[in-house]
């Protein structure tokens, strides 16, 4: 079992402020975290900070913190109502990488107690923050067990991903030129880094190719539609077999990374997003591509990110006809969505009527099909529009944007792009920041597991 420990940029910053007041001393703070309890990939995902006043340290030196835990004791209370886990995290102000002995000590006081208030198995964390910013940690099990935190990232306009340990191991001759552009750690990253793509057809093929021979770990590809000879000049290493065999996107995308022999694992599933399982997942991932028409289906993307922390790169492409040959518009775009920050829906993407509406369709297969046609191509029916190139082009922008935020290279900030509109058309290309925070699923950041799944009475039927 591996355990990793997320925050945002803005969590980040609030304890980065705290621990350090530049005094020189050690300090600390506590979180409770949301959970991604399944599987043997398992998350603590940061809710709720609460820093502990620095008068409330009886002992604040260079090298040491003791605290009162009186201020533990009702975060103990919630985090037993709703299955949080409890983080400690404090500083160490001369940078020395490692839990010394006093906080071996101190840990075991502290969780003795907390699993002690707190019934089940399920580990809590302690954690250190360096005067960097970069944080290490491990969980502890009942018993006082320790365990290294296996990562520890920080989503915002940066992403910053921090492995306990580092691979040795020189990059193979394929990542060398990579290396060579974006820096060895960038390649480390790459390769431990799980990435779900929801959508294997128009923009999610293309983008898949791309992430695989960049040499990304592992892809969960996520797609219920099989090929058909429509949409053969599309997707990526499709043939005519694939289609008269009707065989699964998400298979012939695996069957196309496997045989590139570059080391990328792959695990297809042919289901759509709105399945418990499916959910789980993705949550277990490190990050998301969104290549889906649906706007139900980005709206749930949207929400399963903000649970869980994670970044959500949300790709879209359209086409506009006369209905007579004539095409008035062709564009697409590239959106960066980071918890806590804007949404889908508050950036005006989509409207809840419209997730209500096409949540309706979905029993009807042939009006749910219809629906993503003409989010797709508008005015006229085609069933092979020529669009690989336009696909490719915004799969692209979408890969460089997320290379951009693991290994930043622009002149301008990150936070410049939270949207990246391409209009080929016009030969025009636009970005666009972050917007207010989305008041619908503010209150859903790092919320973690809960019954009913993501809050919705339709994932728990299919609960575990």
């Amino acid at each position: 079992m591996s355990i990793g420990l997320r925050l945002t940029a803005s969590q980040h910053a609030t304890l980065r402020d705290h621990l350090f007041p530049g005094d020189g001393n050690e300090a600390v703070a506590v979180a409770l975290c949301g959970r991604r309890a399944a599987g043997p990939r398992q998350w603590l995902v940061v809710r709720k900070i609460v820093p502990i006043a620095y008068e409330q340290c009886s002992v604040r030196t260079p090298d040491r913190v003791t605290w009162s835990t009186e201020t533990l004791m009702p975060l103990l209370d919630e985090a037993a109502q709703r299955d949080y886990g409890v983080l400690k995290i404090h500083s160490h102000p001369g940078g020395f990488p490692e839990f010394s002995e006093s906080d071996d000590a101190s840990d075991v006081d502290l969780f003795d107690g907390v699993h002690g208030c707190i019934d089940g198995e399920k580990p809590h964390a302690s954690a250190v923050m360096l005067p960097g910013g970069k944080i290490f940690g491990r969980a502890v099990h009942v018993g006082n067990a320790f365990e290294q935190l296996h990562v520890v990232s920080v989503v915002g306009d940066d992403l910053h991903f921090w492995y306990d340990k580092q691979s040795v191991e020189p990059p193979r001759e394929f990542t060398r030129r990579h290396a060579q552009v974006f820096g060895r750690g960038t390649v480390e990253k790459l390769k431990h880094l799980r990435v779900a793509v929801i959508g294997c057809s128009g923009t999610g093929s293309p983008l898949i190719v791309q992430l695989a021979r960049l040499g990304v770990g592992m892809l969960l590809l996520v797609d219920p539609d099989v090929v058909e000879e429509k949409n053969l000049n599309r997707i990526y290493g499709a043939t005519f077999d694939d289609a008269e065999l009707r065989r699964a996107k998400v298979d012939v995308l695996a069957r196309t990374v496997r045989n590139m022999g570059l080391g990328t694992s792959v695990l297809p599933i042919q289901k759509d997003l709105f399945d418990s399982d499916v959910v789980r997942l993705v949550a277990g991932c490190d990050m998301v591509f969104g290549c889906m028409d649906s706007v139900e289906g980005r709206h749930l993307l949207n929400r399963l990110t903000t649970f869980y922390l994670l970044p959500y790169f949300d790709l879209g492409v359209k086409l506009e006809s006369d209905g007579m040959g004539n095409v008035d518009y062709v564009g697409g775009v590239v959106h960066y969505i980071q918890p806590g920050g804007s949404s889908l829906l508050s950036r005006g993407v989509y409207s809840l009527d419209e997730v209500h509406a096409e949540s309706l369709r979905r029993t009807d297969p042939v009006a749910y099909a219809e629906q993503r046609r003409s989010r797709y191509i508008t005015g006229v029916s085609e069933d092979r529009p020529a669009v690989i190139s336009v696909n490719t082009q915004v799969a692209s922008m979408a890969v460089n944007e997320f290379l951009a935020r693991i290994h930043p290279f622009r002149d301008d900030p990150n936070g410049d792009f939270a949207v990246h509109r391409l209009i080929i058309s016009r030969g025009e290309l636009y970005r666009e920041p972050d917007g207010p925070p989305c008041n619908l699923l503010m209150k859903y950041v790092g919320r973690g597991d809960m019954n009913p799944l993501l809050d919705l009475p339709s994932l728990s039927s299919n609960m575990g």
